[in-house]
């Protein structure tokens, strides 16, 4: 895997000074640590750092072309390239590598914009035309390679990898967007085309920019979406057999590399699924690894453990002790702005774990979204059905008084917790699901903001995205809808930056199979009841793997990396989450009531009220504008 930086001035081709190229990719040296190189002409200037993983001798970049025509820099692979490679040999193109980044270099030659549905793969890349003097950005259908710009006071317009690659050009101004952190506190995370920084966009999954000199900067253009509208046929056992190929074919294209290569393996149906299908493809044991924790409660070792022994794979694990909590700061450096899923921390250590013996790990990311996983998807559904039996107005009436006078129970079991339920069922559809993916409630986050911070957001609210993206959705019920909501903001937002980050801190690629793009193309067909069915989600998926694995891998409830935080903060963390409502950092922006942190670090240490997740946020926010603002 790699990191890309640079330059480039769409009105005037103003001289670019190497060396300024050169301190952007430095910023990104834990990316690629193999190799770096830039690449300057009047106007423009690509940087590469390099972390080897195919064609290991004549794979550097910046790659030119002989004819000196376009150049361009890649972070990610190209899965089919060998496959799109001799379709463009066909076509008279001639090759003088072995790398899948020179595929991208004909690739435009041949087809300009129209060679990115040809590719399957995780990217993104610049590439400069010459003779046109453009600049071509483009990034993956689903986001698992990052790309942020921004247009700088001088005219140009910089990209990098990660937020801290344009950080260090000095013409950036450092200056926060509270519209941001709005969304992080609803969310839980920066989402795509947003930035903490203002003026700093990441370029959205599935879209690309074109730069044209003399012309004024566009807006991307998106070039992929997932089509949940049209339905499959056929019967139980034919789709199992169809899922099963295109499972196969994914992770197969994914175990390419001139590296050693091995998985992540937690022992859930996802990871288990992939090392399963490694192993079928694989001459040698398998490497796998996996963390497990202290706590008994979050601890998933015995099972990717039968998982290994069943698939005999070298397998490695790692306890993860319950104050791992020392990890935050190596985490806000390589998250930049702030993340407050916790997962990260064991995240990072499988990563740094898998590190030791591979440079390629296979994950089992992708699989939830696309054939409705989450638990919050069986909820969702069950009330999109009582929603379309009852008209708005009596759900509203109904259902909003008695989740007002139903105590908020959460200690008590999950049956029992009905208040969120009524709530959601008073609401419509779009808004309870947003809710209900959320982290901070719109209630909360209003009794935190000062009266200048709401000011600040002329009306603009995290839960915004979610409700535009639902309704745009190409759907036909509340679940795809839902799902598509999902692929569009939490996946790329959430889960695929956790794991670029954490795995590119430590100098590993991942690779997500079960998000080729064919494969959840054709989970987006199935129908509802081939998704969720008898309380059980990915229901088809888990179907078709019964001869693969064990029903105890199966059909056990779902775990996750799931992280004490909520522990931390009434134990070793507890001074800290009083001490928020003290910060200077966040007292100084002017945007938090500090009698309400106060309140609610004591509530929740005397266990009145729940609010980890929330504390967790504000620490982590805390640490990140400290890191990015001083």
């Amino acid at each position: 895997m790699c990191g890309i930086a640079g330059l480039y001035y769409p009105a005037l081709a103003k001289p670019v000074d190497p060396a300024r190229i050169m301190g952007m990719t430095d910023a990104l040296a834990h990316r690629g640590p193999d190799g770096s190189g830039v690449w300057t002409a009047p106007g423009v200037g690509l940087g590469h750092r390099r972390l080897a993983i195919i064609d290991l001798a004549c794979g550097a970049q910046p790659m030119v072309t002989p004819e000196a025509d376009l150049v361009t820099v890649f972070n990610g692979e190209i899965y089919n390239f060998r496959e799109v490679r001799a379709e463009l040999e066909a076509k008279g193109a001639r090759f003088v590598t072995d790398s899948d980044t020179e595929v991208l270099l004909h690739g435009w030659r041949a087809w300009g914009p129209a060679m990115l549905p040809k590719l399957n793969g995780m990217f993104a890349f610049a590439l400069y035309d010459v003779r046109r003097q453009s600049l071509f950005l483009a990034r993956d259908r689903f986001g698992v390679k990052p790309l942020h710009f921004a247009q700088l006071s001088d005219g140009a317009v910089a990209f990098a990898s990660e937020l801290k690659g344009l950080l260090a050009h000095p013409l950036l101004r450092r200056l926060p967007d509270f519209r941001a952190v709005e969304d992080y506190l609803g969310l839980g995370y920066v989402p795509d085309d947003a930035s903490i920084v203002a003026g700093v966009r990441k370029l959205a999954a599935g879209h690309f920019l074109l730069l044209q000199r003399g012309k004024p900067v566009p807006e991307p253009v998106r070039w992929w979406d997932i089509d949940f509208s049209r339905r499959t046929a056929g019967k139980v056992k034919d789709l199992e057999a169809e899922l099963i190929e295109h499972m196969r074919a994914a992770v197969r294209s994914r175990m390419i590399a001139d590296v050693p290569l091995g998985a992540f393996l937690s022992g859930g149906v996802d990871s288990s699924a992939v090392v399963a299908l490694m192993a079928e493809a694989s001459k040698t044991a398998v490497k796998t690894a996996t963390i497990g924790f202290a706590e008994a409660d979050h601890d998933e070792r015995a099972y990717a453990q039968a998982v290994a022994d069943r698939f005999a794979t070298a397998h490695r694990s790692r306890t993860v002790a319950a104050d791992d909590f020392v990890l935050i700061d190596t985490l806000v450096a390589a998250f930049d702005e702030p993340f407050a899923d916790a997962s990260a921390l064991p995240t990072y250590r499988v990563a740094q774990l898998a590190r030791e013996s591979v440079t390629v790990a296979l994950s089992g990311d992708g699989a939830d979204e696309a054939f409705a996983g989450y638990r919050r998807y069986r909820f969702f559904a069950a009330e999109e059905r009582v929603r379309a039996l009852l008209p708005q107005g009596l759900r509203a009436n109904l259902f909003g008084r008695l989740g007002q006078v139903y105590p908020k129970a959460d200690w008590a079991p999950r049956p029992l917790r009905a208040k969120t339920t009524l709530l959601a069922l008073a609401e419509g559809g779009e808004f309870a699901y947003a809710k209900a993916v959320g982290v901070t409630t719109p209630a909360l986050r209003d009794a935190l903001y000062t009266s200048a911070a709401k000011h600040l957001l002329a009306g603009h609210s995290a839960e915004r995205r979610y409700l535009d993206a639902m309704r745009q959705a190409p759907a036909r019920d509340g679940l795809d809808r839902a799902q598509y909501a999902d692929m569009r903001h939490w996946l790329p937002g959430d889960i695929l930056t956790k794991v670029d980050r954490t795995s590119m801190a430590v100098g590993l690629e991942a690779r997500e199979p079960l998000l080729d793009h064919r494969l959840v193309e054709f989970a987006a067909t199935l129908p509802p009841s081939l998704r969720i069915r008898a309380g059980q989600g990915k229901w088809l998926m888990k179907k078709a793997l019964e001869p693969w694995l064990p029903k105890d891998i199966l059909y056990r409830p779902k775990m996750g990396f799931v992280t004490p935080v909520s522990a931390w903060f009434r134990t070793a963390l507890a001074e800290q989450a009083a001490g928020l409502a003290r910060s200077p950092v966040l007292a100084g922006t002017g945007w938090f009531e500090p009698a309400t942190i106060e309140k609610l670090a004591a509530d929740h240490k005397a266990g009145r009220a729940e609010h980890g997740r929330t504390l967790w946020q504000l620490l982590m926010l805390e640490r990140s504008l400290m890191r990015l603002f001083g």
